[in-house]
């Protein structure tokens, strides 16, 4: 069948390049560079087996800028647009949602649009009721950065926000694209499909705030931490996963899911969700102040990018902390390879990296690699494991 996916961030260039092996795929964006690349099979974001696949396998998809080539006679218009929370509003901006479900109202296709983009609790019966449309439905996503194309092929769980047999139809296409057998399904309304995703990524980061809080504790009473969460991690209800100390929780999900969740719970009892929110910003100031503490004269922050192996710092924690710093009248430099520009939040980017290192009196990094092993006196950071 034709499956139209409009939005080629990670969400949408994953399922586009997992669903083309087997069925016609047309993928929209609105950037002529991504469209031209999807076209030469170059994958514009960084993701193993989206290049993998790219390389090896004949797929049966197309990129376009043109919507009404991309959802004409598409069974399935897969939505998978950015959003944002916005802070000083105080609103989820699913402004490019929106705009995608009235392309396609207007077109008046019979097809059935499935959003995969994060929304607020609610969303897809407030859209059913303000457009006058029942061919819509939710399905969120579970994928990681860099890795969103494997998250895919070998899926945690498939969760469809509606009984029916459309939902059964999207849910078996992801099953059949999918390597991994026994997958666990979940069918069920709309608001809870919606409320599922906000909880799920509020409590990952919890769990990063909860390490890093842990983290905390132990570099300012002079404790190994390591050993601590190696201990901690020895209860099997509590795992040796997702345990690695950070600057903050960052990227394209947590940082607007968890303020999501928070304004979601508006005349509801909580401490939690707040606490969750709070945490962050807490963290992030501890670590301005340890890197202070050295006193040094210029800061190397190594990588904006906050994970390993990814090319994304949309909201990472890296760039409240060099605010933080600039407050402070501190002089900043940058080493990210991946952007070819001169200033960052006007700060010099120094991408040769000897260079980098000779001019910096303290290297900031969130996670260490190769590159930092000759110069470790300088290097402040929090990475325990040396991996996500």
């Amino acid at each position: 069948m034709k499956i139209a996916v409009a939005g080629t961030g990670y969400v949408g260039l994953s399922l586009a390049t997992l669903l083309s092996v087997n069925n016609e795929v047309v993928a929209l964006d609105v950037i002529p560079e991504k469209v031209d690349m999807i076209n030469n099979r170059i994958s514009p974001i960084k993701d193993e087996y989206i290049e993998k696949y790219f390389k090896e396998k004949e797929l049966n998809l197309k990129a376009t800028l043109d919507y009404k080539e991309a959802f004409k006679d598409a069974e399935f218009v897969i939505i998978s647009t950015p959003t944002n929370y916005d802070d000083e509003k105080n609103f989820f901006d699913t402004s490019s949602v929106e705009d995608i479900i009235v392309k396609v109202r207007d077109m008046g296709l019979n097809t059935t649009m499935v959003v995969k983009s994060t929304i607020p609790v609610g969303f897809i019966e407030n859209m059913k009721k303000k457009y006058n449309i029942d061919n819509i439905m939710f399905s969120p996503e579970f994928l990681r950065e860099g890795h969103a194309l494997y998250d895919n092929l070998y899926p945690s769980r498939i969760i469809v926000g509606e009984k029916s047999e459309r939902a059964e139809k999207f849910a078996n296409l992801l099953k059949e694209s999918a390597l991994k057998e026994d997958i666990e399904v979940r069918f069920m309304n709309p608001t809870e499909a919606e409320a599922v995703k906000l909880f799920a990524n509020t409590y990952l980061a919890l769990r990063v705030s909860y390490f890093n809080e842990l983290d905390t504790y132990a570099e300012l009473k002079g404790l190994n931490t390591k050993d601590i969460i190696d201990g901690v991690c020895l209860d099997p209800r509590i795992g040796d996963h997702y345990n690695n100390p950070s600057f903050g929780y960052g990227g394209y999900c947590l940082p607007k899911d968890t303020k999501q969740l928070l304004a979601n719970y508006n005349h509801v009892p909580q401490n939690l969700i707040w606490a969750i929110v709070e945490s962050n910003n807490t963290r992030k100031q501890h670590i301005t102040d340890m890197i202070l503490k050295r006193k040094p004269k210029v800061v190397g922050i190594y990588r904006l990018t906050m994970k390993t192996n990814s090319d994304n710092f949309r909201a990472s924690a890296i760039q409240s902390i060099i605010e933080n710093l600039k407050a402070k009248n501190v002089e900043i430099i940058i080493y990210e390879p991946t952007i070819n520009v001169e200033k960052f939040a006007d700060c010099r980017l120094v991408n040769d990296f000897y260079d980098f290192k000779e001019l910096s009196d303290v290297i900031v990094a969130n996670r260490i690699d190769e590159n930092l092993k000759t110069v470790i006196d300088k290097v402040y950071t929090r990475d325990l494991y040396s991996r996500d």
